[in-house]
């Protein structure tokens, strides 16, 4: 079975390493007079611009930095001063090295950057991440929550607990009511939870809840990948993994074995539609249940 599942997981890549980052377009869309969403290849990034400078929410590819900083150019002449990371997924945060030499201030969660300065396996894709320079390093990290107050906003970044990572960072732009939630939430199915590196189930619904708190029927989400979204995506989301994970819970408690619990599809009534597949994430959840919360 040990075999099977590795042929099931296989090298699920988050990008193709062969990807044409020429043909890449940024697209930039307004999300307030402060805050806007860009979508290119990777994790979405989220920009507040205004008098006191530029501070972004992730930064995608090192490739598409220049077609980056090309399209905040566009919005404001002030350059990039504070990165925040969600978390250390090279998707994220390959961009780190390029902004960090240019003079901006990375900033994350301190697991993320215990990970960052030194060498990962992401295991499902069959992907290394090599340590990252001192130039592409977090300055700057926090253990629960940070604040900044900056461009006339309440930009409060907090850490719930083990989730897509052990790291993960989700950033609420209070007066503009935007919330960016890294890859704790995106908008296919079924999500990577990065189970070996930190990652877990329960923990990733516990900071589904926290961020459902904070919203309202107004409040814009940035997913990690995926378009804009509203709370109600949020929970959508939330209800699909709770049920699943409910669903593979019973088995677990009834003594069923991880091949048992995928011949039941404990996923049933959802459709695969990123590259995680059915029985990957079951053992995903699987796994998350079986290890300390």
């Amino acid at each position: 079975m040990r075999n099977t599942l590795i042929a099931l997981i296989g090298f699920i890549p988050l990008v193709s390493g062969a990807q044409d980052f020429d043909a890449v377009e940024i697209k930039t869309t307004k999300l307030s007079d402060s805050i806007y969403m860009l979508e290119g290849s990777g994790g979405n990034i989220g920009v507040c611009i205004g008098e006191d400078g530029t501070f972004i929410v992730d930064d995608q590819f090192a490739p598409l930095t220049k077609k980056i900083t090309v399209a905040i150019g566009k919005l404001t002449p002030k350059p990039v001063q504070f990165v925040v990371n969600t978390h250390w997924h090279f998707d994220h945060t390959d961009g780190n090295e390029n902004f960090g030499k240019a003079g901006a201030f990375i900033v994350s969660h301190e697991n993320s950057r215990e990970r960052m300065a030194n060498d990962q396996l992401i295991a499902l894709f069959g992907r290394e991440m090599k340590a990252y320079p001192q130039e592409a390093l977090p300055k700057i990290t926090f253990r629960k929550s940070m604040s900044f107050h900056y461009n006339g906003e309440t930009i409060n970044i907090f850490h719930v607990g083990r989730a897509h990572t052990d790291g993960d960072a989700i950033v609420h732009f209070v007066e503009s009511n935007v919330l960016h939630m890294g890859d704790v939430f995106v908008r296919y199915v079924f999500p990577f939870i990065d189970e070996p590196n930190g990652g877990n189930v329960n923990g990733l619904i516990r900071t589904l809840d926290k961020a459902a708190d904070l919203a309202d029927g107004e409040t814009q989400i940035i997913p990690g990948h995926g378009p804009l979204s509203t709370k109600q995506d949020l929970l959508d989301f939330r209800q699909m993994l709770t049920k699943i994970r409910d669903r593979v819970k019973v088995k677990v408690r009834e003594g069923k074995t991880l091949e048992e619990i995928i011949a039941s599809d404990p996923t049933r009534g959802y459709k695969a539609t990123g590259s995680v597949t059915k029985d990957a994430f079951v053992k995903i959840v699987y796994d998350s249940l079986k290890k300390p919360k």
